[in-house]
């Protein structure tokens, strides 16, 4: 129980990568706020936790609102007087080439993959100054740093943001006590990305299981991640024991990318 009554909200938290970081932290004993666009997820995620006998929230946000963010913040000071940590991890993509990516592309995934990261965290480090303490965890990609197969440019360049805002975020929060990392996650089993690897198994008439293979000979490890994998990182990087690292972004990606 190391994080014991520490309070927790993580974005895009109905599925995935973020489903699985807000149960690995509600085990750990972080009071969770499951944040997601969908309502429902949201509140689905939060009833599985609670039927753990873990302390939980769930609310409705777009984060690539920012209303819709400040609503989600104060909701959470109202009910648990605190955020101590962040995991920014709400995020979209399509799979594309680079000639067929459009301004409405551009638009809605750098408004969720890289506005959305930059003023949840502005957002929340506001709540955090004061009380000289929080960690902030973003979930960036290996995409961000040149990731062969990414499923696009536009998540690329996102992704690439929320590494060069976790730099520099670190180094200016740090004087007020606040840790700020990012995690790459190399190629992970979600909902999102088995829906590229459908696109990309049916544009190159290839059956799925074949892609799946295909996807796994790349990764040193031979294997892709499941969102828990991620989720141990996360619940690491929140712990007393990262308490001495910021400005850092670690792959977690079964060895794809060297650095």
């Amino acid at each position: 129980m190391m994080l014991k009554d520490q309070v927790a909200v993580v974005t895009g938290a109905g599925q995935g990568i973020g489903a699985a970081s807000a149960k690995a932290l509600a085990e750990a004993g972080a009071i969770v706020v499951v944040v997601d666009i969908d309502g429902a997820l949201a509140e689905k995620m939060a009833q599985a936790l609670a039927a753990h006998q873990h302390r939980t929230l769930a609310i409705a946000a777009d984060v690539g609102s920012v209303p819709d963010i400040q609503r989600m913040v104060d909701r959470t000071i109202a009910d648990h007087g605190r955020i101590d940590i962040l995991v920014n991890n709400a995020g979209v993509t399509r799979r594309a080439d680079i000639m067929d990516i459009t301004e409405a592309d551009w638009d809605r995934i750098h408004r969720v993959n890289a506005k959305g990261v930059f003023f949840c965290l502005q957002t929340v480090a506001r709540t955090m100054i004061p009380r000289r303490s929080g960690r902030i965890i973003n979930i960036a990609s290996i995409a961000g740093k040149g990731y062969v197969n990414t499923s696009n440019v536009a998540y690329a360049a996102s992704k690439g943001a929320v590494i060069s805002l976790t730099k520099t975020a670190a180094q200016q929060l740090g004087k007020h006590n606040i840790n700020v990392n990012a995690i790459c996650p190399g190629v992970t089993r979600t909902a999102l990305s088995d829906a590229n690897l459908r696109v990309r198994a049916q544009q190159e008439g290839l059956t799925l299981e074949a892609m799946e293979r295909r996807r796994a000979e790349v990764i040193p490890l031979q294997r892709a991640n499941d969102p828990e994998d991620i989720a141990a990182m996360v619940v690491f990087l929140a712990s007393p024991g990262a308490r001495n690292i910021t400005g850092q972004s670690y792959n977690v990606d079964g060895g794809i990318i060297p650095d």
